[in-house]
């Protein structure tokens, strides 16, 4: 989506060519000129909150895009499973997101690609001479490809505010922590260091805080349990072609709301063209692109980035492309705030290229979490040794690293926001997991916010000085990059920066590390057998040689049995042959009885 987006412009044609400057003058130095930056900033004030919009939305669209790509780190085991396997279902949706990972070469491809499409744009647009046309069918595609993302930005959002009106947890005034128990329809606290539940029969609504004691009539309450109810379960969406695709899997039905709102959307935006909803889409796609892109690792993302920075300055100050296709296209690949007499707009590459970075800064918080929760246990190996002509046996202690178990921190607003009036409850032993899990340190995190936000305003400065059109990814690479980079070498850090990686190769378990005299871990080791698995693999093979035909007339007869067995399945018990489904899709909502006990 960076491809011909990443510029910052302002004014009444997206430029700030036509604002007020009698205190600026032609012949003024740069210091000068930006020593009377904030009297020009006086002069040009809706300009200045114009922009402020702009930041903000930016900002608040990386935030909240990084913490819903948050997903278990390699430093921390998987949940265990639950009585019925609701645990193991829940970790398998989660991890069954589709993340694409960034590569090394990608720092090469994308500027490349970038470069092809929007060259390619701006020429279709001078050939046409009329853009309405080309506005049209991308409208249409756009109207498509958003479907999914909308639907997972308001699915989300219809989440975040259940979590506000439906919390599991709230603070009450005199401190206490209410726990809200669906089964029982009620609220519960601990008294003091006990671990006795007190129910306070006066809170008798799902609400939290002061409409917990609302006098509703039975009917209202039980009403509003059963909304309570109803968004908090799970159904099962089964969808499936005959040779083709089976898939299973769950949703909310906040989920389901989400897609019937997206599709009035597209709709919508298709029929009117509102620029509102323009945005809306824009939001979406920054949305679903934080969540779904990975830079792999900080050396890949550092590499990409810098590409891209490249590639942005080259096409805004020494070609017309990137102007050109930013303002002819009137598509959802910018966002665009009208002010009172000027207008501002920022591409969604200013948004997803330095989020996905600023994401992967918030998942190496949560892995570092986790691995300073990591305890090391003595373990005793044992080898044999033959090569002497005699077996002999040793033993020798190791250490082997225990993981932590992860909790997700998912859905966490609603609670924290009513939980978090007294702090000493975010860490106190009444606090939910999730709800502890949800307030780990987010050091890069942070530091790379503060740096994507000094770059914004930097590239605001730098519009107002130069009233010119301002390649934002020249000031938000280094700010976000550097920033992030600067804080791993004074943390002393920069090697578990280095090594860390999202393509699976850290998440591994029961490793034997070997330590120093300072418990600090210097290597892992290796065992020693792995060395003889493949000689002993071909001994074994060469002694079962000799009976490889039997072995062979074995399975054979075994595979007709198992064909046999099979086709006497597929008949019911009045001898015909049981049918299958061709295209299948269905929405199963839990039983009553498993509901009443989820």
């Amino acid at each position: 989506m960076a491809s011909n987006d990443s510029i910052l412009l302002a004014a009444s044609e997206l430029s700030a060519a036509n604002m007020t400057t009698e205190s600026l003058l032609a012949n003024q130095t740069f210091t000068e000129q930006l020593s009377n930056l904030p009297a020009l900033l006086w002069e040009n004030k809706a300009f200045f909150l114009l922009e402020c919009r702009i930041i903000f939305t930016a900002m608040a669209c990386i935030y909240i895009g990084s913490h819903a790509a948050l997903r278990r780190p390699p430093s921390a085991n998987p949940p265990k499973r639950g009585k019925k396997g609701e645990s193991r279902e829940l970790q398998r949706d989660e991890e069954n997101q589709f993340v694409q990972g960034l590569l090394p070469s990608d720092a090469i491809v994308f500027p490349v690609m970038a470069g092809v499409i929007l060259v390619g744009l701006y020429y279709l647009i001078k050939w046409l001479e009329d853009p309405d046309i080309l506005n049209k069918i991308l409208k249409v595609y756009f109207s498509g490809m958003s479907l999914a993302s909308m639907g997972k930005l308001f699915a989300d959002s219809l989440h975040f505010l259940a979590g506000f009106v439906f919390p599991t947890v709230w603070t009450a005034r005199d401190g206490k922590l209410y726990h809200v128990d669906p089964s029982r329809k009620g609220h519960w606290y601990k008294a003091g260091d006990s671990a006795d539940q007190v129910y306070d029969d006066d809170k008798k609504t799902p609400l939290p805080g002061r409409w917990s004691e609302w006098s509703l009539s039975d009917a209202s309450n039980k009403f509003l349990w059963e909304v309570r109810h109803l968004l908090a379960e799970q159904w099962t969406v089964r969808f499936s072609i005959h040779g083709i695709a089976n898939e299973t899997f769950k949703v909310k039905f906040n989920d389901i709301l989400g897609v019937v709102l997206a599709v009035g959307a597209d709709v919508l935006y298709y029929t009117t063209g509102s620029a509102f909803l323009s945005n809306v889409m824009g939001y979406a796609f920054s949305y679903a692109g934080i969540m779904m892109l990975s830079p792999t690792t900080f050396t890949t993302g550092t590499a990409v980035l810098f590409g891209l920075f490249f590639y942005d300055i080259y096409m805004v100050f020494y070609t017309p492309y990137m102007v050109t296709v930013a303002t002819k296209l009137d598509v959802p690949i910018k966002l665009v705030f009208e002010g009172p007499t000027k207008a501002s707009m920022l591409g969604l590459g200013d948004i997803v290229l330095p989020g996905i970075f600023v994401g992967l800064c918030l998942r190496f918080d949560h892995y570092m979490h986790y691995r300073r929760q990591q305890t090391l246990v003595p373990v005793e190996l044992k080898s044999e040794d033959a090569s002497s002509g005699r077996l002999v046996s040793t033993t020798e202690t190791r250490r082997m690293v225990v993981k932590p178990v992860y909790v997700s921190p998912q859905g966490q607003w609603g609670d924290w926001f009513w939980s978090a009036g007294v702090g000493k409850n975010m860490s106190s032993a009444a606090a939910t997991p999730a709800l502890k899990a949800s307030a780990f340190p987010k050091t890069y995190f942070y530091a790379a916010m503060t740096g994507y936000f000094l770059a914004m305003i930097m590239t605001l400065a730098m519009l107002l000085v130069y009233h010119h059109a301002q390649p934002a990814l020249l000031y938000l690479v280094p700010g976000v990059v550097f920033a992030v980079w600067l804080v791993g070498a004074a943390r002393g850090e920069i090697r578990e920066m280095w090594t860390y990686t999202e393509d699976g190769g850290l998440d591994t378990a029961d490793t034997i590390v070997e330590v120093d005299g300072n418990g600090n871990v210097i290597d892992i080791v290796r065992d020693k057998k792995d060395n003889q698995s493949g000689e002993k693999q071909e001994e074994e093979a060469k002694a079962n040689g000799n009976t490889e035909s039997k072995s062979t007339q074995e399975i054979n007869a075994t595979a007709d049995k198992a064909e046999k067995s099979k086709v006497s399945k597929r008949r019911s018990s009045d001898g015909k042959e049981k049918r299958y489904p061709v295209f299948l899709f269905s929405i199963e909502a839990p039983a009553p009885s498993a509901a009443s006990e989820s």
